[in-house]
């Protein structure tokens, strides 16, 4: 029989209750049917057989845990191959391949856990509307279906699609125009995320390159992961997009072209099951990362509607418009003011020169959340209430 380790706290405070107390009781965990075991509850029964791992592919040696899941890779997919290409060499991982830890570095990155509070659509989201970071979540949800049934690498996609929009600033794509001018070549988040947003994650080669071709008016990524990843970005987008702005009230059901009503349906859960289907089966007929014309042409007549009765409806540009000259004003505050940006002052340096103050400027700016900024442009620059951006109630 399990007994509980250690004793309950000696708890005598009135306002403890007896839901305090019961959770205090499992501060220790509980002593398992091996002295040297813990477990979490009391009456912990979980158990697997050990002796089976050998016959299910269960090993410490990582090299031969990455031949066992080549055998499910379809020829052309991309293999795990110890530590990966990276920019700076490391150990390969005693359990997982290169491309989970790129996965778990990116959904514990700071960068990643921003993205709860940056407009995907609309700047200031009601409960149910999505952010930028659950449209990651929902774009990788999206391209491991793909993936898995096509024989890809599940975890490279993952990681590519979790780690694609962490380049994005605050206020959506108003920032990319906001953030170019002070960016040799412009801000293109997608380059962005992958050179200077997820830099320090020293993450491999395939999965950078993903992120920062997955915007289809950049060159091809190199990994037909990074394809998938490409289509279940418009994909996703698409489809939650409208469902947030059939919330909202901007649109209705009925007001989506007939062409993409047939093939697609009119609520998300069938546009995307149309939609992810339609590339499997494409994938698995020819082999090429793509979509059947029939439903390629829904999927385009689905996202120009979306364009013209969502994306450039008048409040959005003027959302779009407030946004520009907030961030360009801040931009512009931090450049001529380095010392206090954080990173700076931790640095407990000053920049060189005005190149590098405008480069540390536009990276902190480009860091921040929607709610920072503002309150940032409210507190350093006086900026009037009513300049900000105030999502769909404008």
């Amino acid at each position: 029989m399990l007994r509980r380790w250690g004793k309950m706290r000696d708890v005598s405070h009135e306002s403890e209750t007896e839901r305090n107390r019961r959770w205090a009781a499992t501060m220790e965990g509980y002593e398992g049917a091996s002295d040297d075991v813990t477990v979490a509850h009391i009456n912990s029964s979980a158990s697997i057989d050990v002796a089976s791992f050998g016959s299910i592919g269960v090993t410490g040696n990582l090299a031969q845990r990455e031949d066992q899941l080549d055998q499910l890779l379809a020829v052309g997919a991309t293999r795990s191959s110890g530590a990966g290409m990276r920019e700076h060499e490391e150990e390969p991982d005693e359990f997982r391949t290169c491309f989970e830890r790129d996965r778990d570095r990116i959904l514990h990155s700071t960068a990643f856990r921003r993205l709860a509070g940056k407009t995907q659509v609309f700047v200031f989201p009601e409960d149910h509307m999505r952010t930028r970071l659950t449209h990651a979540l929902e774009v990788a949800q999206v391209a491991t279906g793909i993936a898995r049934a096509v024989g890809l690498n599940v975890a490279l996609t993952e990681a590519i699609a979790l780690g694609h929009d962490c380049g994005h600033g605050p206020g959506g794509h108003a920032s990319e125009e906001a953030l170019d001018p002070y960016v040799i070549g412009g801000f293109d988040h997608a380059n962005w995320g992958a050179q200077v947003s997820l830099k320090s994650l020293n993450l491999c080669r395939e999965t950078l390159d993903g992120i920062a071709n997955h915007s289809w008016s950049r060159p091809a990524p190199l990994s037909p992961e990074g394809e998938v990843v490409s289509w279940a970005d418009r994909i996703a987008y698409v489809c939650h997009d409208f469902e947030d702005a059939v919330s909202a009230n901007i649109v209705t059901a009925a007001q989506l072209p007939p062409l993409v009503r047939e093939r697609c349906g009119e609520r998300r859960g069938q546009q995307l099951g149309s939609f992810i289907n339609a590339m499997i089966r494409t994938i698995r007929s020819n082999g090429v990362i793509g979509m059947d014309a029939r439903h390629a042409e829904a999927l385009a007549a689905f996202r120009s509607f979306n364009y013209e009765a969502i994306y450039l409806r008048g409040v959005a540009r003027e959302q779009a418009s407030a946004v520009v000259g907030m961030l360009r004003a801040l931009v512009e505050f931090y450049a001529s003011h380095p010392h206090l940006i954080p990173g700076v002052a931790q640095r407990a340096g000053e920049v060189t020169n005005e190149i590098e103050a405008m480069n540390e400027a536009v990276a902190y700016v480009a860091g921040m959340t929607d709610r920072f900024a503002c309150r940032s442009a409210v507190t350093l620059l006086d900026w009037p209430i009513d300049r900000l951006p105030n999502g769909i109630d404008r």
